[in-house]
């Protein structure tokens, strides 16, 4: 009973607490909305707004983030950073929404941090008046602030689609959002386009997207078109460089917006250090005033664009950019393509100008109410003077003006209020000549207000003027991805040649044949250690190593530590994480796969793989059922070409055969066929090269398989030979 009462209180908790929360974030916080602003961008830039500094000068920072902290309760250091990324000075923005002065730091860079904000000072670019243009025109919604003492608008009504043009982060409670940028020219052409026709192909004018940091975009024309029609999706960027033949060195001076200086630099260091990249000599951080710059000086005869090409495989010099183009929408989180936001955009923008012509139109009627009461009393101006001398009482000179001329009170307000001097013909017509005038516009505005084409002129209007003032060139480079070359793991991999070592107790050391050539010493063992294996490979060979337990485990030799004769090499019971009682018996190591594997079991039979069958297109470290497990294991061993061998059963029954009469499975655990046939009992008990043993005739114990074999002659009694695999 009482655990289901705190499971009934897990749940109400959650419900009381954790939903609102989640809500609160989605909703307020985290994901932007369709002006392209989170609320704490909204209420900084509109609290710059009513302070005046989108025409005034600059003023401290500091006292920008007090005075925001009236719209945005959270603590200074939050507004603050806030503020800093939307400056000219961090460089987060392709069009920064504040002009700053002082130290802001950098979007490409951890270390260079921004100064405290009592020694920077900002203001509102000039971009910032598209944001704000006719917002006291009742453009958007206002609502109170947290404390009820001023209102602030839910939106801005921003004349261009600024939610594509500057990028967005958030993440939320359940969901995130991650909006690249786009050039600003592409976005007010493609968002013309559209609102000349829904149907026209976006995609054609957006022609990719563009961020403040530059760099190179890699085009994926398949993948562009499904983020600009689902909203999700990623593409890569990637750094930009120069080789300095003088100096021999690359200076790289644009990185993709998704990574920073010393994330490159340190990622470079690792790999120089691990060995991994060999042609850097030293790197710099060389960025100044003039921008950012990372230097790297480059050994003799350094390929450049081929380091690069490793470079940008190795590091975030190529990086992904993750789309997610989730977007509040009327308070509902929706992820939505490219055409479906300027869609979006279009009916909010449609929206802010039947409003700002709705209050326009209202303004002036009004204006025109009043002119029209004053046409009036242009009649009978005597008349006018007369009522208001006659009148005892002030506040009986309204009403009489009202009876005297017929006007409503409005008019006669604006009558009484005109001073004595104004009571003279000629500025009563300078006054009523503009009844024409505002008799025109108001039929102008309300035939713009009832027709969806004409508003959409005016949106279009607006949008190229925009692109005309504020569009600049493309900073990030686009290019096919057809022109990039596919830069494999191959080609960071430096091939010689080497010999492997597989030790009884389960040492594996990979020496190259230089240091072995150098090594007079021998080889370093533990007490009652020996060589079971020894076998040739390259650098670039794939090795596998079977074990005990009927599994292989494949390690790339590059990722083998280079040895010296005088090291015990690699514990394989660490290296493979092998359980206790698993031990490697057997190596192989292979560039293309080519050849088979022989296994011969105590039954007497033989299994022949193809070693394709140990390919696999993903990398897989370790494969189950390697051979089959039926019968005990006597020995196995991998062959390029087909030989012969020689098969010895427990009673001494010799059997020469010739693998090719082997057929070929591709099932590993595959228990092959017969080759020696059992008699009494006996067992297959050894196999070996035919060159390591010595016949008088070898063609006395030639066969066909499967056979029992023929009993060994006296005279080709051999002494017993030690084996060379640590399980027979």
């Amino acid at each position: 009973m009482q655990s289901k009462l705190s499971h009934l209180n897990v749940i109400e908790t959650l419900e009381k607490n954790y939903m609102p929360y989640s809500m609160s974030v989605i909703v307020s916080r985290a994901l932007p909305e369709i002006d392209g602003l989170k609320p704490s961008h909204r209420k900084l830039l509109y609290t710059m707004f009513k302070m005046g500094l989108l025409k005034g000068s600059k003023t401290k920072s500091a006292n920008i983030v007090g005075q925001t902290m009236r719209l945005n309760p959270h603590g200074d250091g939050a507004i603050y950073e806030t503020m800093v990324r939307l400056t000219r000075g961090n460089e987060a923005l392709l069009h920064p929404l504040i002009d700053s002065k002082g130290n802001f730091g950098k979007n490409y860079s951890k270390e260079m941090a921004y100064a405290a904000p009592r020694y920077t000072e900002a203001k509102l670019e000039e971009i910032c008046e598209e944001l704000f243009k006719d917002i006291q025109k009742n453009t958007v919604d206002f609502v109170p602030n947290y404390d009820n003492t001023m209102d602030e608008p839910k939106l801005l009504p921003t004349t261009f689609p600024n939610i594509l043009v500057n990028p967005n982060v958030g993440i939320a409670v359940g969901m995130a959002s991650s909006i690249c940028s786009f050039n600003l020219q592409e976005v007010c052409e493609a968002t013309i386009e559209f609102l000349k026709d829904e149907n026209a192909p976006i995609g054609q004018y957006l022609k990719a997207p563009d961020f403040s940091s530059g760099g190179e975009l890699i085009l994926n024309k398949s993948e562009l078109e499904t983020i600009y029609d689902t909203g999700k999706g990623s593409f890569y960027l990637r750094g930009k460089y120069r080789y300095d033949k003088q100096n021999n060195c690359i200076e790289i001076y644009e990185i993709p917006y998704t990574t920073t200086i010393e994330a490159i630099i340190e990622k470079i260091i690792d790999l120089v250090k691990s060995g991994r990249i060999k042609e850097i000599h030293d790197i710099r951080d060389e960025t100044d005033k003039e921008g950012l710059k990372i230097t790297l000086d480059l050994k003799r005869n350094t390929d450049a664009e081929h380091l690069m090409n490793r470079l940008y495989k190795l590091t975030t010099l190529q990086d992904t950019f993750s789309c997610n183009f989730n977007i509040l929408i009327h308070g509902n989180p929706m992820v939505l393509g490219v055409k479906q936001i300027i869609k979006e955009w279009t009916l909010f923008r449609v929206d802010c100008i039947k409003r700002q012509l709705t209050f326009d139109i209202y303004q002036k009627q009004q204006r025109l109410h009043l002119l029209n009461g004053l046409e009036k009393i242009l009649l009978d101006i005597d008349k006018a003077v007369k009522i208001v001398k006659d009148t005892k009482k002030d506040k009986e000179v309204v009403p009489n003006l009202m009876k005297g001329f017929e006007v409503d009170k409005v008019q006669a307000e604006f009558i009484a209020d005109i001073k004595l001097r104004n009571f003279n013909q000629e500025y009563i017509l300078n006054k009523t000549k503009d009844i024409k005038t505002l008799e025109r516009e108001i039929k102008s505005l309300d035939a713009t207000l009832k027709s969806e084409s004409k508003i959409n002129k005016v949106i279009i209007k607006e949008l190229e003027e925009v692109a005309k003032k504020y569009g600049k060139p493309r900073k990030t480079e686009i290019i096919e991805e057809k022109l990039i070359e596919v830069v494999t793991e191959e080609l960071f991999i430096e091939d010689y040649s080497l010999k492997l070592f597989l030790t009884n107790e389960n040492y594996l050391k990979k020496i190259s044949l230089a240091s072995l050539r150098s090594s007079n010493n021998g080889h370093k063992l533990k007490d009652d250690d020996f060589i079971v294996q020894e076998i040739d490979g390259t650098n670039k060979s794939d090795v596998l190593l079977f074990s005990n337990k009927h599994t292989v485990y494949k390690v790339r030799c590059y990722e083998l530590e280079d040895k010296k004769a005088s090291s015990l090499g690699d514990y394989l019971k660490n290296l493979l994480n092998l359980a206790d009682d698993e031990k490697i018996i057997y190596i192989a190591a292979t560039e293309d796969y080519q050849g088979h594997m022989l296994f011969f079991y105590e039954s007497g039979k033989c299994a022949k793989i193809t070693m394709e069958s140990y390919k696999t297109k993903t990398n897989r470290k370790q494969l189950a059922n390697a051979y089959s497990n039926e019968s005990k294991l006597v020995h196995l061993e991998l062959i390029k070409e087909d030989k012969e061998l020689v098969a010895i059963s427990s009673i001494q029954k010799v059997l020469v055969f010739h693998t090719s009469q082997i057929p070929i499975k591709t099932t590993k655990n595959s228990i092959g066929i017969q080759v020696l046939k059992a008699k009494n009992n006996s067992t297959l008990s050894k196999i070996k090269a035919l060159e390591d043993i010595t016949f008088t005739d070898v063609t006395y114990y030639r066969g066909n398989i499967p056979a029992i074999g023929t009993f060994l002659k006296k005279e080709d009694l051999l002494e017993k030979e030690p084996t060379n695999l640590s399980f027979i």
